[in-house]
């Protein structure tokens, strides 16, 4: 299989970057979008040429560093996968491929395309956890009765291997789907209901504080989502920060104008 590859480049974060033409030849159906990229990059080492530099860890779906845009839609176009799980079959010979970065102020480029996703990690930090008193005889979570609803939901809504699919796929570059994703696996579980307040109205205030958009409600996120997040988490979400809004302490509690950005 023959390819034609537009790839950006960019030095650092700080250089303004462009798109470079590279020839492909030889690439197998069963190759993965990621191995195929290895194939080039190991043509452009022989020729002493800096390669391209780009995310990767499991290879299987599971760590969600290996995000990439791929003719315009994250992960490219097959669906419920990620990039690493893209086949080469899923192209036609001499096919021309768009490759770029996820595009959001709040993922700025380290290099080509390799992006920075810090940004998840502070919203995580902000609530995405339960406190647990270990001290004395701490009750096995086990132990907790949990409707079977409720639980299933709630693994759904772990699922979320926090890729930033949705963000590159929404006109607004909204983080909502990743926030709500996180909120949702504990609001479902008895055991997250103490720090329920907090967690609302910490992780929407981080969030927005990254600089993501607002959400428009245009569902792009639920289509390009590899593990099949719905916007229910995102209706849940806004029941959970409003009932926190409402329960919280005022020094807690946000303007309707900031609140509004849940909403529009």
């Amino acid at each position: 299989m023959k390819l034609t590859l537009d790839i950006w480049r960019q030095k650092n974060k700080d250089t303004k970057g462009g798109f470079v033409t590279y020839p492909l030849d030889g690439i197998e159906g069963d190759m993965s979008f990621l191995e195929m990229l290895d194939v080039l990059n190991e043509e452009l080492i022989n020729k002493g040429e800096e390669p391209v530099q780009f995310d990767s860890d499991c290879r299987e779906g599971i760590c969600g560093s290996c995000s990439l845009q791929i003719n315009g839609e994250p992960h490219g176009p097959d669906r419920l996968i990620t990039t690493c799980q893209l086949h080469m079959r899923s192209f036609n010979d001499g096919d021309h491929i768009v490759i770029e970065p996820f595009r959001a102020n709040a993922f700025p480029v380290i290099k080509d395309l390799v992006i920075d996703r810090s940004s998840f990690d502070r919203i995580q930090q902000a609530g995405g956890y339960i406190s647990v008193n270990t001290s004395g005889n701490t009750v096995d979570a086990n132990t907790i009765p949990v409707n079977k609803h409720d639980a299933d939901e709630s693994f759904n809504a772990a699922t979320c291997i926090g890729c930033g699919a949705c963000v590159a796929a929404c006109k607004n570059a909204s983080a909502m789907l990743f926030t709500s994703a996180k909120i949702s696996q504990f609001a479902l579980l008895p055991q997250g209901q103490i720090e329920a307040t907090d967690r609302a109205l910490n992780m929407v205030k981080q969030m927005d504080a990254e600089g993501f958009g607002n959400c428009t409600n245009t569902g792009a996120c639920e289509i390009e989502c590899p593990k099949g997040i719905t916007l229910v988490s995102i209706a849940r979400m806004n029941r959970e920060y409003m009932s926190a809004s409402l329960k919280g302490p005022l020094s807690n509690a946000w303007t309707l104008d900031d609140e509004s950005s849940l909403f529009d």
